[in-house]
């Protein structure tokens, strides 16, 4: 098949349909980086079916589908479709009926990928496998993308096998060699499953069998409690009905008694209602006249209250009267003092008003004006005294600054000075005692004889680690060597005990368990199992226990046998252990089972043929081969194998201990190496540290000597500097103590000029006090005099005030104690008018009291007549209501012995199926009899429930089971045998795949290899180079690598070369493949990008020979402009729209032709041979 055209949709960057021809020869691809050259050869290997979109660059399959960009929407599909050349009839059968074939791949969002060829739906498998027997797919080394050559540099040997496995043409054979060992695998895990099954099924079946007698023994059981059961139901079912009949005549006696007395208590409830009804009027007569009387009594107690409070009236009167009294004579006085007081304020504003008015209010004011002019004048020399005071002040306070400054800069250059000394005294103690301390050349002498010898011993522990640790290695080796034996031996034991386990636990189970059949007890010669089985087959199940239901009985032998056919052995000479069967082995013959028919007809009657194979022919025609095993023969052989594996076990335990105790030996031996192993590292450890810290302590000592006379050149430094500015500031000092001796003299005179003005102050001070004292003396005269009228004024309106208050009061009293007066005179008469009424009201009361007495005694009358008619009532209804609950009781008893009885009938036709009246007959029981007691009849009925209960869970469909699981057991051994021989021909059948691989990849190996070589020289320009298949003798397991011998340089593997003999070995390499078995397509991407142009020129030439040579067709993206100048045509992926890739071609031999016409390619773009696809 060759490949015509690819054609994309939406893929990646193509969001438009693109066409690229895929024409003979050699067709280059360019762009600019990141145009989407490489989408193409992406979209070639994903319409081939490539599955991992690790490998198409994205984090997921859908990212192969347009994702849009600013201008253009994303797009929910994309489709690749790749049609092929068919026309030589190469493809697949199935596909040879057309002469092209398209595979189309389509991929859409949350929906996955799906495959046609043909535009019919195909699985990626099939499309994988069409391109693997095309000797290409989507992972064909022939498909190099960017970075492959580093791959196929980098790759293991046995990676770079599957080029030889191209070359071959077998790609497809590892796939369909997997196929049929996934095949093969689930076959057998089939096979060991129907096994399974076949064994679970023999042992339903052995335990069906014994479920079958355990159904039967249930059954007998299950008749026997039926009868059991109807005979108790029966005695049951008349007892209750002789119970219900008794109840009904109980109940009937109890109605005639409810009857008669129902008729006293109706004579005593009438007796009742007439009492009853006499009682209401009296009541009625009775609580009028207590009302009356009430309504007197409560009268007569009002009077009273009434009279009291008209008493308490008078005396509140009184009280008012006097306290009127009392309020008037205070106001009589407030009166009183309102006209004094008015009187003297009227005579001092007079005083007051004649010393403001006239000659001496004149006086008054000249001398306030005199003391003022005073004040100010004195006011005036206080202020000039003050001022220069102040200025004195001012230049003693700059004189005492000043002196604070000298003062503070004189302390400090002293206390600088003395901490400048100090310090040079410490420095130059400290130099003497570093000149004392001089590091020790002795000791680091010393050190560095320590240190060598140190090194020395370090060196040898080194060797000794290294000597142990090779020692370690050869003991671990030997203990994994002796280890496996060990771990074989300890399975084989644990294999055999398995077997014996399961041997037993088989064996253990019998027919039935309290009588082990006859089989238990026989001893059979091995390999005679099976003849045994098929003379007696489960005739020997049954025990010789004469109890059981089947069982063998001991006979004394014959007196005559017939004879056995001439050629028969007695197969009693291989059995022992039961005298039982002696009878029975007397008439069976052991022969050949080719002999068996042929003497068949000469048996007498009761004889028998058997083979050790198993085959049985009897004297009566019937014939069963070996085939149709009996489980009596398994069992006899599964007895006779747990007998022969026990020396096995003991042979197998003793191989274990003794390959244990070489392994424990081997184990101790690694112990005591990983020991020395240890104690040599802990001494190196031990050894290192000691020569670190020796180390440490040399290096210490020469940076100590360092730093010691850098410190000492420091210190001698500082001391100079110290040691001018010591002179410095004493020379400061000096001067500053001079100008404070300067300035303490000046001083004196301003404190004396200070003092001076501070006395006139104070002088000018006491005159200026004294003026303004006088002249505020006669203003606060002036200003008392006239806050004193205005008072006085107040004082004049509220004493008025007071007047006209008291006035209007005195009146209000005098009305008041009027009305009081009139109030009390008619309170005073109100007590004579309340003792007239009472007399009259006490003769009423009296006639009330004698009245309510004689309706009190007519009621009681009345109430006692009704107490005895209700007691009558009461003790008649107490008997009624006696009688009544024995009724109900009675009615309960009854209607409880009809649901007994009709519970019982019930029960009897649930169980029975039957009329209460039939269960006798059931029971099967002779109703002239007696019947037992019920106590019998229960035990016997537990006694049988009891051993049925003791059979357990029986299966009643037992035997309709053990029919189903037999036609399983048919079923399943037929399909078993349909399994082994598809297992056979699977076997086979990769057996054949696997000699053909061998075949075709050695001769294709030898192919490559020669190519290969004759490539390589000629892409160097001479060296040599061959393949070689390493790690395994198999070739399809075996490993390829490469040995280059470029010119001038030493044979060595690939991975040695340098990046561009790397490139060009890999290109002979995949070009030699070509050579061998040529792939349909070839696409190299920008293989070239690390050869020089000497190395291109070669590379093309090489490409244009291949191409000339073979069908191959290559599509090449390259950048480099010596390449593009050696093809037959070109492609050109632009991205003029940002995200969007387009594809233009140019025919490169058409282009030449135009060229030399003198025609211009850009005036005819309407040219097949130039046009755009994009």
């Amino acid at each position: 098949m060759k490949f015509d055209r690819l054609r994309l949709s939406g893929f990646k960057s193509f969001v438009d349909p693109v066409d690229l021809q895929i024409l003979p020869g050699l067709t280059w691809v360019v762009g600019p980086n990141g145009c989407g050259k490489s989408n193409l050869l992406e979209a070639l290997r994903w319409v081939m079916g490539e599955t991992s979109f690790k490998s198409m660059r994205g984090a997921g399959m859908e990212d192969v589908i347009f994702s849009g960009t600013t201008g253009r929407p994303s797009r929910n599909n994309a489709e690749v479709s790749l049609l092929l050349d068919n026309q030589q009839k190469t493809a697949p059968p199935e596909f040879n009926d057309e002469e092209s074939v398209e595979v189309t791949r389509r991929i859409e969002r949350d929906a996955g990928s799906a495959y046609r060829i043909n535009g019919r739906d195909v699985r990626a498998k099939d499309v994988q496998l069409l391109f693997a027997d095309a000797s290409t797919g989507a992972r064909s080394p022939a498909l190099v993308k960017q970075g492959q050559i580093g791959e196929l540099i980098n790759a293991k040997p046995e990676a770079r096998r599957k080029i030889l496995e191209e070359a071959a043409g077998i790609s497809g054979l590892h796939t369909r060699r997997h196929d049929a060992e996934l095949r093969l695998r689930g076959a057998e895990s089939n096979l060991e499953k129907v096994d399974d099954s076949l064994e679970i099924l023999h042992n339903n079946l052995r335990a069906l069998k014994r479920q079958v007698r355990q159904a039967t023994r249930y059954k007998n059981l299950s008749g026997q409690i039926k009868e059991v059961e109807a005979l108790a139901l029966h005695l049951r079912w008349q007892q209750a009905l002789d119970a219900a009949t008794e109840a009904e005549n109980a109940l009937a006696a109890a109605e005639a008694s409810v009857a008669s007395l129902t008729g006293d208590s109706a004579s005593a409830s009438t007796e009742q209602l007439t009492a009853q009804d006499a009682l209401p009027p009296l009541r009625e007569k009775e609580a009028e006249c207590a009302a009356i009387y009430r309504r007197l009594t409560i009268e007569q107690d009002g009077l009273e209250k009434e009279a009291q409070r008209a008493t308490e009236t008078v005396n509140r009167l009184i009280a008012q009267i006097e306290t009127i009294q009392e309020d008037t004579r205070r106001e009589q006085d407030v009166l009183t003092d309102a006209e004094n007081q008015l009187k003297q304020i009227t005579e001092e504003k007079e005083i007051l008003q004649e010393k403001n008015a006239g000659a001496s209010g004149e006086a008054v004011r000249a001398a306030e004006k005199a003391a003022q002019e005073k004040c100010d004048s004195s006011e005036k020399r206080l202020a000039e005294a003050e001022n220069e005071l102040n200025t004195t002040i001012r230049k003693l306070a700059a004189h005492q600054a000043r002196k604070n400054e000298i003062t503070v800069a004189l302390e400090n250059n002293r206390k600088k000075h003395a901490r400048i000394e100090e310090e040079r005294t410490r420095l130059e103690l400290e130099r003497d005692t570093l000149l004392e301390e001089g590091v020790s050349e002795t000791r680091r002498q010393e050190l560095k004889i320590s240190i060598s010898a140190l090194s020395e011993d370090y060196k040898k522990a080194v060797e000794s680690v290294q000597g142990a640790h090779d020692h370690l290695v050869v003991c671990t080796e030997q203990a994994e060597t002796r280890a496996e034996p060990s771990r074989q031996a300890r399975a084989v034991l644990e294999r055999l005990l398995g077997e014996q386990s399961a041997l037993q636990a088989i064996l253990s189970t019998s027919e039935e368990a309290d009588m082990p059949g006859l089989i238990e007890t026989l001893k059979v010669e091995t390999g005679y199992e099976a003849a045994l089985g098929a003379a007696f087959g489960d005739d020997l199940n049954a025990p010789s226990d004469s109890e059981a239901a089947a069982h063998w009985l001991a006979l004394p032998p014959l007196s005559e046998l017939p004879s056995l056919p001439e050629g028969a052995t007695p197969l009693s000479g291989y059995v022992d252990g039961s005298d039982v069967l002696s009878r029975s082995l007397s008439l069976v013959g052991l022969v050949n089972r080719s002999m068996g028919a042929a003497l068949q007809k000469s048996l007498s009657p009761g004889q028998r043929l058997v083979s050790v194979e198993g085959d049985l022919w009897r004297w009566d025609g019937y014939c069963a081969t070996a085939d149709a095993k009996t489980p009596a023969a398994q069992r006899l052989a599964q007895m006779n194998r747990l007998e022969a594996i026990m020396p096995e076990i003991a042979t197998a335990e003793q191989n274990a201990n003794t390959a244990d105790e070489a392994a424990q030996t081997a184990k101790a031996k690694v112990r005591e190496a990983t020991d020395a192993d240890n104690s040599c590292r802990e001494q190196l450890k031990q050894i290192q540290i000691k020569l670190t810290e020796a180390r440490e302590e040399l290096s210490e000592m020469e940076s100590g000597a360092e730093k010691q006379i850098s410190r000492l050149a420091a210190i001698e430094e500082a001391c100079q500097r110290m040691t001018s500015d010591i002179d410095e500031l004493a020379g400061m000092i000096k001067a500053g103590e001079g100008d404070l001796q300067a300035l303490e003299d000046g001083g004196d005179a301003l404190t004396s000029e200070q003092s001076s003005h501070q006395e006139l102050v104070g002088e000018a001070r006491s005159v200026f006090a004294q003026d303004r004292a006088e002249r505020e003396s006669l203003v606060r005269e002036r200003n008392e005099r006239e806050s004193r009228l205005k008072r006085l004024e107040q004082d004049a309106d509220s004493w008025q005030s007071r007047l006209e208050n008291s006035h209007q009061q005195i009146e209000s009293l005098n009305a008041r104690q009027t009305h009081t007066d009139q109030e009390k005179l008619e309170a005073e008469n109100i007590p004579q008018k309340l003792a007239e009424r009472s007399s009259a009201l006490v003769e009423q009361i009296n006639l009330a009291e004698t009245n309510r007495k004689q309706a009190a005694d007519t009621l009681a009358e009345a109430e006692n007549r009704l107490a005895e008619a209700d007691k009558r009532h009461r003790a008649a209804q107490s008997a009624l209501s006696e009688v009544r609950e024995t009724r109900a009781a009675l009615a309960a008893k009854t209607t409880a012995a009809k649901e007994r009885l009709e519970e019982i009938g019930q029960n009897i036709k649930d169980t029975l199926h039957c009329a209460p009246e039939d269960a006798l007959a059931i029971a099967n029981f002779d109703s002239e009899k007696k019947f037992p007691e019920s106590e019998e009849i229960e035990a016997k009925l537990e006694r049988y429930r009891r051993e049925r209960e003791s059979l357990g869970g029986v299966n009643l469909r037992a035997e309709e089971e053990a029919e189903e699981v037999e036609t399983q057991i048919n079923e399943i051994q037929t399909e078993r045998d349909d399994l082994s021989k598809a297992i056979n021909k699977l076997r086979y059948g990769i057996g054949q795949l696997n000699r053909e691989g061998r075949e075709r990849l050695l001769a294709a190996f030898e192919t490559v290899n020669g190519h290969f070589a004759k490539l390589f020289t000629q892409l160097f320009g001479g060296g040599t180079a061959e393949l070689k298949l390493t790690e395994s003798d198999d070739p399809l397991e075996a490993g390829l690598e490469i040995i280059a011998h470029p010119p001038g340089k030493k044979p060595q593997v690939m991975s040695l070369l340098s990046g561009g003999e790397q490139a060009l070995t890999a290109m002979s390499l995949i070009f030699a493949v070509f050579l061998t078995n040529p792939s349909p397509i070839c696409v190299l991407d920008e293989v070239d990008a690390p050869l020089d142009d000497a190395n291109v020129e070669r590379f093309c030439n090489m490409l244009t020979n291949i191409a000339d040579s073979s069908d191959t067709r290559f599509l090449i993206i390259t950048h480099h402009a010596l390449t593009m100048a050696r093809v037959n045509r070109l492609f050109g992926v632009t991205m003029q729209e940002r995200g969007v890739s387009q594809l233009i071609s140019v025919d490169l031999a058409t282009a030449e032709q135009f060229a030399e016409t003198g025609r211009d390619l850009s005036t005819d773009q309407n040219k097949d041979e130039m046009k755009s696809v994009g």
